[in-house]
């Protein structure tokens, strides 16, 4: 089967099965423990630690280990939130965020807190003049994502930064998309806080993790809990970190080689497209996007309808973000875009990785070149 959804999920690499082994074989002491087994476990962890640090230009001590993006996107909001109530209790984000985030400020709402959702233009860029005129007195945190889950375009958030540096508000991004994919500095981008994930760049699932500056304040959401500094409970599970930072590594060291081969097959996809004429929309062409993920639709076919075309043809597409599946509502990106409830289910997202071959992207196209002939007749 060609595999077309590597936004989705990633098979674990060779390298990283391999490390996995080794780290559950040799290091499988708690690394809570203070015998020499359980401390060779926490030091191998610091060591993993340090290395993910040095991939965002961050700080070793603002690395905290979890299981995955989601939970990233929970325990930064809520513990930041936590910590700074007397900064107030206004947040604002945007309505293109993963659910994680999205469904979260629809909990906060709920709980007293008030929320701005910023809208995007038809690409699904937010606007700063808007974000500066949402900011309030109490306004305590901007959550915004660095890549659409969807459509793969990248928000600037070096700009966003900057304006929230001066307001001193704090600033959290859902890195989950471009982790490995395009270059982050937490620095330069003057984020409080980030949350990238392992199983979208060929590591375990289940392993992910948190930054949040060392010079922020934040409380722990669980009492008492005593792994990862207090940031959550639970043994920490060292194969899982040791295999998803090399993973890691590995992509950050073949970022360069990696983003000009997608940029290439992102490119003989749209000129193949072209070139039969295909009544196919692709969404934020004309915007700064990942080049590895490409959102489409094509015109009066539902896209979970390409979808499962597209399964019985051996091809495996999506129809947008794998944390939305089962719900029958439109695409929210689509619809926060400006594009009608039928336009939205037309929503298809393919997205490449590395074992992608022109030869595959071929086999697609020709796919949705089949089912728009079968559709017309």
């Amino acid at each position: 089967m060609i595999y077309l959804d590597y936004a989705a999920t990633t098979p674990m690499s060779a390298e990283a099965l391999e490390v996995y082994q080794q780290v559950a074989e040799h290091y499988f002491g708690n690394s809570s423990s203070l015998h020499d087994i359980g401390t060779s476990s926490q030091a191998l962890l610091e060591t993993c630690r340090s290395e993910t640090a040095k991939m965002i230009h961050g700080k070793k001590e603002g690395i905290y280990f979890t299981s995955g993006g989601s939970e990233s996107n929970f325990l930064a909001i809520r513990s930041l939130l936590k910590g700074n109530e007397k900064q107030g209790r206004h947040l604002i984000t945007t309505k293109t965020e993963h659910s994680s985030v999205y469904q979260q400020c629809v909990s906060l709402e709920k709980e007293g807190y008030e929320v701005t959702f910023l809208d995007v233009d038809h690409e699904g860029i937010i606007s700063l003049h808007q974000l500066e005129k949402s900011i309030k007195a109490d306004t305590c945190l901007v959550s915004i994502h660095h890549a659409n889950s969807e459509t793969g375009i990248v928000q600037p958030l070096e700009d966003i930064g900057n304006l929230l540096k001066e307001k001193n508000i704090l600033f959290h991004s859902d890195c989950v998309q471009t982790f490995g994919k395009i270059p982050i500095d937490v620095e330069k981008l003057h984020l409080s806080s980030l949350s990238i994930s392992s199983h979208k760049i060929y590591g375990p699932k289940g392993v992910g993790a948190l930054y949040i500056n060392p010079s922020v304040s934040w409380l722990p959401l669980y009492e008492g809990a005593s792994h990862e500094r207090g940031m959550r409970p639970g043994t920490v599970d060292v194969p899982g970190i040791a295999s998803f930072v090399s993973a890691a590594q590995m992509m950050h060291n073949s970022m360069e080689v990696n983003q000009e081969k997608d940029e290439m097959l992102r490119h003989f996809f749209i000129e193949k497209v072209k070139q039969l004429s295909l009544p196919i929309v692709l969404e934020a062409e004309d915007a700064t996007c990942l080049p590895n993920i490409i959102g489409l639709r094509i015109q009066g076919i539902e896209g979970q309808h390409v979808m499962l075309e597209c399964n019985r043809k051996q091809i495996a597409i999506s129809t947008g973000s794998a944390c939305q599946v089962g719900s029958q509502s439109p695409s929210r990106t689509m619809m926060a875009t400006g594009k009608t409830a039928e336009e939205a289910r037309e929503f298809i997202r393919l997205s490449f990785g590395k074992d992608t071959t022109h030869a595959h992207v071929e086999a697609a196209v020709a796919a949705l070149k089949d089912l728009i002939d079968e559709i017309k007749a």
